[in-house]
């Protein structure tokens, strides 16, 4: 049986390239995806998404966001989260310790604290794939940049193709938690593998 898979659209839309994640989330409310694939927009509601992947529905989560990838301003990179660092994260805190930071601020999102407080909560996903994007201004502003807006039909179609790869070739208990790897697709397509 298919996994469901979740894109899930994060990022503050009043900082100018943090908002990538939620425009190629909106873009892609209109696209034909397979029916186990599902698209939202989560803005910077970490706390949402943690509880929305609690009930073990999705087998893979897709998240969008700008992350500050190699290259430069726009660039496209795909990177597989490993299970095994989230648990290492989770396993160093101590949340009676005072200076231990919060798993998600209220304010903002950030992916890892999203996948740390969804296993401090007990629950897990299969599978996590980051699609990010080289911001070139967050800054208080309610628009993207140049540079990012020129990557939103490159990013729309990649998050698209993955999503529908993954609703259709992996199963939900299929996970390597040995392995991790990153794909940086810039917005020229030139494509360049490299370790996270």
């Amino acid at each position: 049986m298919s996994p469901r898979v979740l894109v899930a659209g994060i990022g503050n839309i009043f900082l100018g390239d943090d908002g990538f994640g939620v425009e190629v989330a909106r873009r892609m409310a209109t696209a034909e995806l397979p029916d186990n694939v599902d698209v939202a927009d989560y803005g910077i509601r970490g706390v949402h998404l943690a509880y929305e992947l609690l009930d073990g529905r999705y087998g893979v989560l897709i998240m969008v966001d700008a992350v500050p990838v190699e290259g430069e301003p726009g660039t496209l990179a795909v990177i597989e989260v490993d299970a095994a660092a989230v648990d290492d994260i989770v396993a160093g805190l101590d949340p009676s310790d005072p200076l231990t930071p919060p798993a998600v601020d209220g304010h903002g999102m950030h992916p890892m604290a999203v996948l740390r407080l969804l296993r401090q909560l007990g629950g897990e996903i299969g599978r996590v794939l980051v699609v990010g994007c080289r911001p070139a201004v967050i800054d208080e502003r309610m628009e993207l940049s140049e540079r990012v807006r020129a990557a939103l039909d490159e990013a729309v179609a990649l998050v698209t193709d993955l999503a529908r790869d993954e609703a259709t070739t992996h199963s939900a208990t299929t996970h390597s938690a040995t392995t991790h790897s990153a794909t940086t697709h810039s917005a020229t397509t030139d494509v360049e593998s490299t370790h996270a």
